[in-house]
Formats: structure tokens, sequence, C-alpha cells
């Protein structure tokens, strides 16, 4: 398939999980990749997958808490490819799960700076880039905890519901000059963020119990939302949070 022919897309966050899933689906529509990611390992066992899929892909460690490599990113995609198409802004954490006056100040940072800021700084970098090139598509990874909350999820929750408004005020803002943002809001999804979590005794069931379709989805299945969400088949979509959590939340 050629969906995305001739365009290029960065993933953060692609060492694994729904960050891999959508740069490997990228690649199978015809883009060309740059996997974006601070464990290197990971990342780089994402790239290899995707050239053994004939993909044409690289590899650049990047924290996006770090202005410096957020920007070295965005220039290492320009140096390689020449331009920025589509970026799926997906690195995040989910913090540890206590009530407000519990959490930390140390978890508090860490959650908010690489899921709200994280975000926050590779817009600030990926914009200029679209607007010069004539436009893009931008897709940030929330939560459905960006659009409901739960107890003991306070500070992750609030650090969701920010990137869903920094998403609708950067849609708002730079739609003139044809760049779409949008939020995706995943569920609970089978990645190493929740594998611990549905390791405890009972866990599983109860998740799974809470879904409306019984089950917890795949970091394939949102990655087909991410990439329908940067076809020109959503040339129309921008702004608003795209619930995929299979009922959930809604």
């Amino acid at each position: 398939m050629s969906t995305f022919a001739g365009k290029v897309a960065l993933v953060t966050g692609g060492s694994s999980g729904i960050g891999r899933a959508s740069a490997i689906k990228f690649g199978q529509h015809g883009a060309k990749v740059v996997v974006a990611a601070r464990r290197e390992k990971e990342g780089n066992e994402t790239v290899e997958m995707l050239r053994r899929a004939g993909g044409e892909v690289m590899f650049v460690q990047t924290d996006v808490r770090i202005a410096s490599q957020v920007e070295n990113m965005v220039n290492q995609t320009l140096k390689k490819y020449g331009r920025l198409d589509i970026a799926f802004n997906n690195a995040g954490v989910g913090g540890i799960m206590a009530r407000l006056v519990r959490t930390t100040e140390e978890i508090f940072d860490e959650v908010a700076d690489t899921n709200f800021k994280g975000v926050w700084l590779s817009m600030k970098y990926e914009i200029p880039v679209m607007q010069k090139q004539g436009g893009g598509v931008i897709i940030n990874n929330a939560s459905i905890a960006g659009v409901s909350t739960a107890e003991r999820l306070g500070v992750y929750s609030g650090s969701k519901h920010a990137i869903v408004a920094i998403s609708n005020a950067a849609a708002t803002e730079y739609g003139r000059d044809n760049i779409r943002v949008v939020a995706i809001c995943p569920g609970w999804i089978n990645t190493r963020m929740t594998e611990e979590l549905r390791a405890q005794k009972d866990a599983d069931a109860l998740i799974q119990s809470s879904v409306p379709l019984k089950r917890i989805g795949e970091p394939e299945e949102v990655a087909e939302t991410v990439i329908w969400l940067a076809s020109d088949a959503a040339s129309y979509v921008s702004g608003g949070a795209f619930i995929v959590s299979g009922g959930m939340g809604v």
C-alpha cells in the first residue's frame, strides 16, 4: 500500500507498544519513518522490524522532556529526508497510582514533563517545519484518562487532559496553515505500561470487565486509528479527542 508514498512520518515513543505498531504501519503504507525514543536498544529493534519489511527508516535517540533533544530530532529528520509531513507524538509515561496529596513532586514532574511538556516541545519544533512546507498532520497520544478520570490517577489524568487541550489549541491556531492537529484517547491497551498493573491479583479480569467489548485492545488497533487520522481520508478532521477504548469511558 502507498497511502503515504513520498511522505515522512515521525513517531516519538517508537520503541514499543502503540508507537512501535504505528511506526510499522506507517512504513507498510509507504511512508519514510523516523523512530524517536529514549530507549536506544528497543528503538533500533523497531527500526530493524521496519527494514525487514522493506521500509525506509531511521532512529533518533530522544528524550522529549529536553528541548535540545527534541530540536535535534526534528533537525535530523530534515537532514535525512528534507521534510516532515506527519508527527505522532506518542511518548508518555504512566506514573504511579496515588492520591493527590500522596503524590511526590518527583513523580509529578516525571509525569507532567514527559506527557505534557513532551507533546508541547514536539509541536514547538514540528509546527514551523510544517508551516514552511504548506501543511502537515500532528496526532498527539493522550488517553481515555484525558476525557475522564479515576481515583489515584489525578496527576496522570491531568497531564492527559492537558494534551487534549493543547491539541485543540494548536488545531485552532494553525489550521490556517493547513496543519491538522488531533488527540487520540486509547483505553486499556496491551502494552508494557499496563503489564505490571494487569499482573496484580484479579486485576486483569477487573480491567476486562470494565470494557464493554470485554477485552483489552492491541497496539495495532490504535495504530489503525492513527493511520486513518494521518491520511487524506480524514482531511477535514482537526481538533477533538478520538476515543479508542472498546466503549470504555464514553
